[in-house]
């Protein structure tokens, strides 16, 4: 593996009290005793120091640490130094490294050097990347449970125990069956179809890991001039999507990020559901139809003096919220399936919350047992669940055949993992077998 010293700002650019530069290499002894000025120093110490240019300028008042490998995020020596966080004395130290033998690192290449040297797997580095994309606490602690390995977990005990029934399958064929368990045949068929149940709930769940790590998907819609820009303002708390009283003002989705009881939320703005020969209109009318398409939750909004159009729309769906607005303008709310609302006055404001808040507790409650699922992960999955399948569905008594479909599968965990080694399936033939022979 290439080790040669690089270096990063690992705080955000731009003014800061401090900023972190990271410097990784094999052997960073030198580099280190360069910059805070003395000949010895311990690892995991904080060292004040003036740090100086080849020529003797003052750069920075600085902090710097020395974590040895194999101690540290990257499994090499690693330097942090801890400047003022001014762009031009974070430049300076950039510029005055890069003299130093070392290069600007590539995007991601302390966490690959932390995956090489068997710090990270690649769940760890998914759960990484969702933490440092989280937005609210409830992406926060999703993303940590996978980065500080709760997804590595679970993969890893499904890997172990596909090792281990295609390994007793194989052996089905070599050994005399008194050197087996006994009933090992129905045991490793039964405890196949349990690791298959358990891939398709997760599968089944991944709308769920999306809505968490990308956002729940809220899509107001309905006939034009029903208040949906209004109702959108509303609930977005700012004058985002143009208000008028003439029919087809929203054209395009308009979209915004809401934080809801610590939940991230896409709520959008659509163009309005009607027949029309104006072609920038109907363009709209196409993405509303892709919007609802990729909807978690439809507000599908009616005029109170239009009511309540039989479109299919008119019985609460799982995903469906019939919101009638201006119901400042009526006296009668009869409709039992409908939430009645007023963006003029605010009336019905809090029930509508409320009731989005409840449909999303349903569906995302209990989510801290669910695995990240992205789209590597979501195919590998699948084509685990497939191999699964194909053992146990098309099982003819050919444990060979079997036995291959489960490694297979086992593969494609590794695979998400990354960790494969050829040798897998046959060490457990010796290691976990213990046949004796």
């Amino acid at each position: 593996m290439n080790n040669e010293t690089i270096f990063a700002l690992s705080s955000g650019f731009g003014k800061s009290g401090v900023a972190v530069i990271r410097i990784s290499g094999d052997d960073l002894h030198e580099m280190f005793c360069r910059i805070i000025q003395q000949k010895k120093f311990d690892a995991r110490h904080a060292y004040f120091c003036n740090l100086r240019d080849d020529n003797g300028e003052l750069i920075d008042q600085c902090i710097a640490i020395y974590f040895a490998a194999p101690a540290s995020f990257t499994g090499t020596d690693i330097i942090e130094i801890h400047s003022h966080g001014a762009p031009a004395v974070v430049n300076k130290i950039l510029n005055f490294l890069s003299t130093k033998n070392a290069r600007l690192a590539e995007p991601g290449e302390f966490s690959r050097r932390a995956f090489m040297n068997g710090k990270m797997d690649l769940t760890d580095v998914d759960g990484l990347a969702a933490l440092l994309d989280a937005q609210t606490d409830k992406q926060r602690k999703f993303a940590l449970k996978s980065m500080l390995g709760g997804d590595a977990e679970t993969y890893t005990a499904w890997r172990e125990q596909m090792i281990e029934i295609s390994a007793y399958a194989a052996a089905i064929l070599d050994y005399d069956e008194n050197d087996l368990p006994a009933n090992i045949s129905e045991k490793i068929l039964t405890k196949t179809n349990e690791l298959l149940k358990e891939i398709n709930t997760s599968l089944s769940r991944y709308n769920i890991s999306r809505a968490i790590t990308h956002g729940f998907n809220i899509v107001l819609a309905g006939e034009t001039n029903v208040g949906k820009s209004s109702l959108f303002n509303k609930l977005v708390g700012a004058n985002r999507a143009i208000v008028s009283n003439t029919p087809g003002t929203t054209r395009d989705v308009i979209s915004a990020q809401i934080d809801i009881d610590g939940y991230l939320v896409n709520l959008s703005d659509t163009a309005g559901l009607r027949e029309t020969d104006d072609t920038i209109e109907k363009l709209g009318i196409d993405r509303t139809k892709s919007e609802l398409e990729n909807a978690d939750l439809i507000l599908h909004v009616f005029s109170s003096c239009k009511g309540v159009t039989p479109q299919g729309y008119g019985v609460v769906s799982d995903k469906t919220i019939i919101v009638i607005n201006k119901c400042d303008e009526i006296k009668t709310r009869d409709n039992k399936n409908a939430i009645y609302t007023s963006a003029k006055t605010g009336d019905g404001l809090d029930e509508l919350l409320n009731a989005i808040r409840n449909k999303m507790h349903t569906m995302l409650d209990g989510a801290e047992n669910t695995i990240i699922i992205n789209a590597r992960t979501y195919k590998l999955l699948t084509d685990t669940k497939l191999e699964l399948e194909h053992a146990t569905q098309k099982f003819d008594g050919n444990y060979d055949i079997f036995s291959e479909h489960v490694r297979m599968a086992a593969d494609n965990i590794g695979k998400i993992l990354g960790t494969i080694t050829a040798n897998d399936v046959m060490d457990a033939t010796f290691s976990q077998l213990c046949l004796g022979k």
